[in-house]
């Protein structure tokens, strides 16, 4: 039966909505041709203005609406239908307030269509969510979802809760949020285009998570895609978007994107989204000039915008409403202001309750900068520390280690100008409480063990086939989405267990018994200094040389992987002295000053990121002594005191390690029942399994450390890579980790303080300390030093003073190191 020209009109309604547009009006000219209803023709015209606006002909669609309206013979619910369309087509050009105005006189009128109603509340729940107004959003949304719900409209549905997940976002819910968009991506991304529009708010999660570079991985695909399908102004939506990201880190590169997006949308006539990326690109060029935001080029301070024009800008905002995006632009001029010396000692900017997170930390950044301007350093300190309490209990609900340590990146200007103003002061107890205040950022939630997941557990083994097949799994189709939904997964269901709260100075004190010192490296952003503590001794040691000891990193881990590798020969003795020559400089430049306060007692070593991967035990001057890394002061005091004995342990042997079954079978041996897995039995699901169940972990294998996500990092088994991930897949993880393997305790840093690896993933599962290596090891050391290390620990050492008398008995040298609380 041929269709009538009603049936092929929602047919194409159909089409559009799944971002098919050719098809859609292919159908919608032949309903054309076959109907001479007016009602028909005006909601055909109706559909084909929603196409022309999203394929950025905005002016001819108002047109061909307005036309509709003016016909005769239009229904009452078309005209609301239309009038609805006009809404949707004034909030693309920008004009918001006209949008709401036709939004709400059209879904007024559609009470007999439910239908239209839904699609039209559709319409103005986006458009109140670009005015941030959740509430009216969420409303829109659930009356929506119902009515999707119960006439079978199951791709609307889908968009309609992908919607609903956007306003978890507006809501600082950064967990509910992706877990939304990711249960409506199914049916929601019916099309490659509406794929893309779902993956721009997908990418403002990331954004927000502080994830920039996945972020602007998803827009530069997005953006590109809406290039493809000729849909100008969603191509320029997601090039502000980038622009968004790239100022948390790269303002040179933000101006130049937001450049383009302003001249994108005012050449498709969206005033007020020219203005808004206009906004964007006014903060970029002022953040470029003196604002820091984790380095990049600085423009040329002649293309800073004045004053008047920032105002400008700001106002036109506020009138479309907008206030969060004025306030942002605003602050950033006053910020630059302040360190520019160009601004008097007071004035405020007033930030909307509901703008997002970063738009408020900009309000503190404004308030330090103002202080310092006026040299009040206490006042600076003070805002400093509001804003990273602000920050902090934002972060309480968030038990993911990988959502903790990434969403801790925008407090880093703050957590510097903190820190710098400490230092300055010269007195340890700021300094003390400012370094543990950066380092507990990103620890201060004590995640919950989350519970079996098979769906998890089946995605990681697709991933261990898929790394084994191919070596370019990471950026794959198919891995990209994987590696996606398994930290979707990772993020909402780690719950937030308790908060530890921060040590003071004098409570550490208490900690450190006599024969034990903390020496905590502290970076200002300028300065690199060094505390150390003692149970009755405090003091700052000043490490002016910070810049030549970065110097030395690059050498140093290419000498070690030498050393490692080039045994014999003559070439091997050349290799070893240039790293003597790098490890007795490293250990000048950092070491010498602070241990000669700290005298012969164990270490407790705090570090900045910008220290990772430095082989301590190494270092002349920390060699046969005992010593832990630790990823804070309170987190080695907090775990310590819960120190148990360690009665069983347990081992594992991965493929092509040449004395990995050597190294077990003699570590093994000095245990009374240990238990060993070999071969084929060491697989990823035997391991997780045995560490269930002993206090002492062992695992000799080939590692791999991931640079852009460390929980993909890994450790290769029998039946593939045993991910940082699959830690979370063990209910009770050992009380101490030994993992003989290359690049085992090697991490990335995240921001200034953050460096997150292998390690740190078992520490924040709960293990009390881990022995690892941050670069390459010969077989034949750690067969020997780590069966060497067992003997002394079923001798009742702690692990931090077993690895020490073990490298003393052995006289073996290496990097590996005790993570944590080694004792």
């Amino acid at each position: 039966m041929t269709p009538t020209a009603a049936e092929l009109h929602r047919h194409a309604v159909d089409q559009s909505i799944r971002g098919r547009f050719a098809g859609a009006e292919r159908t919608l000219q032949r309903a054309e041709k076959l109907s001479d209803d007016a009602d028909v023709r005006a909601r055909i015209s109706g559909t084909r203005a929603f196409i022309l606006l999203r394929t950025g002909k905005p002016a001819q669609a108002e047109a061909l609406c307005r036309a509709a309206l003016d016909g005769t013979g239009v229904s009452d619910t078309t005209r609301a239908v239309l009038l609805g369309q006009l809404g949707a087509i004034a909030h693309g050009s920008g004009r918001l307030r006209e949008a709401e105005r036709h939004l709400t006189a059209a879904i007024n009128s559609l009470a007999t269509d439910r239908v239209a109603e839904g699609r039209v509340r559709m319409n103005r729940s986006l458009h109140r969510l670009q005015l941030r107004n959740a509430d009216g959003a969420a409303e829109d949304l659930e009356r929506a979802i119902r009515i999707f719900h119960d006439v079978g409209l199951a791709v609307d549905e889908a968009q309609a809760k992908h919607n609903w997940a956007y306003v978890a976002l507006l809501r600082g819910d950064l967990v509910a949020a992706l877990r939304g968009m990711q249960e409506a991506r199914p049916l929601a991304a019916a099309s490659p285009a509406a794929r893309a529009v779902g993956d721009v708010d997908r990418a403002e999660v990331m954004r927000d998570a502080g994830l920039t570079r996945e972020a602007e991985r998803i827009l530069a695909s997005a953006a590109a895609l809406f290039g493809s399908q000729r849909m100008p102004q969603f191509r320029a939506e997601a090039e502000l978007q980038l622009a968004n990201s790239q100022l948390l880190h790269d303002p040179p590169r933000a101006a130049r994107t937001a450049s383009a997006a302003e001249r994108r949308f005012t050449t498709l006539e969206s005033t007020v989204w020219a203005t808004r990326a206009a906004a964007v690109r006014m903060q970029a060029e002022l953040a470029g000039g003196g604002v820091q935001r984790g380095g990049g080029r600085r423009p040329d301070p002649k293309y800073v915008p004045s004053g008047d024009d920032v105002e400008k800008t700001a106002a036109t905002l506020v009138r479309a409403g907008l206030t969060s995006d004025a306030a942002a632009l605003r602050l950033s001029l006053a910020i630059w202001r302040a360190r520019h010396a160009q601004v008097p000692s007071s004035g405020t900017t007033r930030v909307p309750r509901s703008a997002p997170i970063r738009v408020q930390l900009l309000a503190h950044e404004a308030r330090v900068a103002r202080a310092l301007a006026r040299g009040q350093q206490a006042q600076a300190r003070r805002a400093a520390a509001a804003g990273l309490d602000l920050l902090a209990n934002w972060c309480e609900s968030f038990g993911s280690l990988d959502l903790q340590t990434s969403v801790a990146m925008h407090g880093s200007d703050l957590v510097f100008a903190g820190l710098a103003s400490a230092v300055e002061s010269g007195k340890p107890t700021l300094v003390f409480e400012w370094s543990e205040r950066a380092r507990q950022l990103s620890q201060q939630v004590v995640p919950l063990r989350p519970p079996p997941d098979p769906g998890l557990a089946a995605e990681l083994a697709e991933l261990r086939m898929l790394r084994a097949d191919d070596p370019n799994w990471a950026t794959s189709t198919r891995g990209i989405a994987l590696q996606e939904s398994v930290r979707a997964r990772q993020w909402t269901q780690t719950a937030a267990g308790s908060v530890r709260r921060r040590l003071s100075l004098d409570e550490l004190a208490d900690e450190l018994d006599g024969h034990t010192a903390l020496v905590s490296y502290v970076y200002s952003g300028d300065a690199l200094v060094c505390l150390v503590v003692t149970r009755d001794f405090r003091r700052i040691v000043p490490l002016p040389e910070a810049a030549d000891a970065r110097a030395l990193l690059p050498g140093l881990r290419a000498d070690l992987d030498m050393v490692a590798t080039v045994r014999t020969g003559p070439l091997a003795q050349v290799v070893l002295r240039s790293l003597e020559a790098r490890l007795a400089d490293l250990s000048a430049l950092l070491l010498d000053a602070p241990l000669r306060y700290a005298g012969d007692r164990r270490v407790v070593v705090t570090a900045p990121g910008m220290l990772a991967g430095i082989p301590w035990g190494m270092l002349p001057g920390m060699r046969r002594r005992a010593f832990t890394l630790a990823p804070s002061a309170t987190r080695w005091a907090d775990v310590r005191r819960g120190a148990s004995s360690l009665r069983t342990a347990g081992f594992a042997v991965g493929p092509r390690v040449m004395r990995g079954r050597e190294e077990v079978q003699t570590a093994a041996s000095a245990w009374s029942t240990p238990t060993v897995l070999e071969r084929d039995a060491a697989s990823v699901d035997a391991v997780t399994s045995l560490a269930a169940h002993v206090d002492v972990l062992h695992i000799a294998a080939h590692g791999q450390h991931a640079t852009d996500n460390a929980l993909f990092s890994g450790l290769e088994l029998a039946d593939g890579t045993l991910f940082g991930y699959d830690i979370d897949r063990i209910p009770d993880v050992p009380a101490v980790v030994v993992l003989s393997a290359c690049e085992g305790g090697r991490s990335s840093v995240r921001w200034g303080e953050e460096a997150i690896g292998m390690a740190r993933i078992w520490l924040s599962a709960g293990a009390r300390c881990v022995v690892a290596t941050p670069v390459v090891v010969a077989d034949d050391d750690a067969c020997e030093l780590l069966g060497a290390l067992h003997g002394e620990l079923t001798a009742g050492s702690d692990p931090a003073e077993a690895l020490a008398a073990a490298s003393t008995r052995t006289g073996l040298v290496t990097p590996f190191q005790v993570h944590g609380a080694g004792f």
